[in-house]
C-alpha cells in the first residue's frame, strides 16, 4: 500500500476511508456522519482531496488486498499496522479513533471489518477504549451474560451468572 507522510491529512483520511469502506460498503449514514462532525474540515482536506484518497485506497485494495471466501477484500494485519502507524499524535489519534467509532455506529450495527479495524487502532496506537472515551465496565457480577429468558417484570440488563 502506498505510504503518507506521518500524522498528514492524507495519513488520516486513509483510516476514515477505511472506516467507510470496512462494512463493505459507503452507507449514507455514515457520510452523513462525516458531514455532521465536520471530519473532513477538520482534518484539512475538500471533498476532492478526500474522494482522491478513497480512490487510492480503492486502487491499492485492489493491488495488495486479497479476497475472502465470502467475496469480500482484505487488507492483512500487518498492511494495516502500518497504515495505522502513519498516525502517530497521541491527540490525532484519540480523534480519529472517535470519528471511526462515529463511521462504525452510523448504520447502528458494528460490521466485523469495523470490529478489527476499531480493535487494530486500539492495540496499534496504545489506547484502551474504555478509559479513552469514559466507557465504565459494569461490576464484576453483573458484567458476565448468563443465559435466562426475558419476561416483561425483568429489566433489558444481562443475566448475572457466574463468572
Amino acid at each position: 500500500m502506498r505510504h503518507y507522510p506521518e500524522d498528514s491529512p492524507n495519513a488520516v483520511a486513509r483510516i476514515v476511508a477505511l472506516a467507510l469502506l470496512a462494512d463493505g460498503a459507503i452507507d449514507p449514514s455514515e457520510v452523513a456522519t462525516l458531514n455532521r462532525r465536520g471530519t473532513l474540515s477538520h482534518i484539512g482536506l475538500s471533498d476532492e482531496d478526500f474522494n482522491a484518497v478513497v480512490h487510492a485506497l480503492c486502487e491499492d485494495l485492489s493491488v495488495y488486498a486479497h479476497r475472502s471466501a465470502a467475496g469480500h477484500l482484505e487488507i492483512g494485519r500487518e498492511a494495516l499496522r502500518d497504515v495505522l502507524a502513519e498516525v502517530r499524535h497521541p491527540v490525532l489519534r484519540k480523534h480519529l479513533l472517535h470519528a471511526v467509532l462515529d463511521i462504525a455506529h452510523a448504520d447502528g450495527e458494528l460490521a466485523g471489518g469495523e470490529a478489527v479495524l476499531i480493535a487494530s487502532a486500539a492495540e496499534c496506537w496504545g489506547v484502551d477504549l474504555f478509559e479513552a472515551f469514559g466507557v465504565h465496565a459494569l461490576p464484576q457480577a453483573e458484567a458476565c451474560i448468563g443465559v435466562g429468558t426475558h419476561s416483561p417484570a425483568k429489566s433489558r440488563r444481562a443475566v448475572a451468572a457466574p463468572c
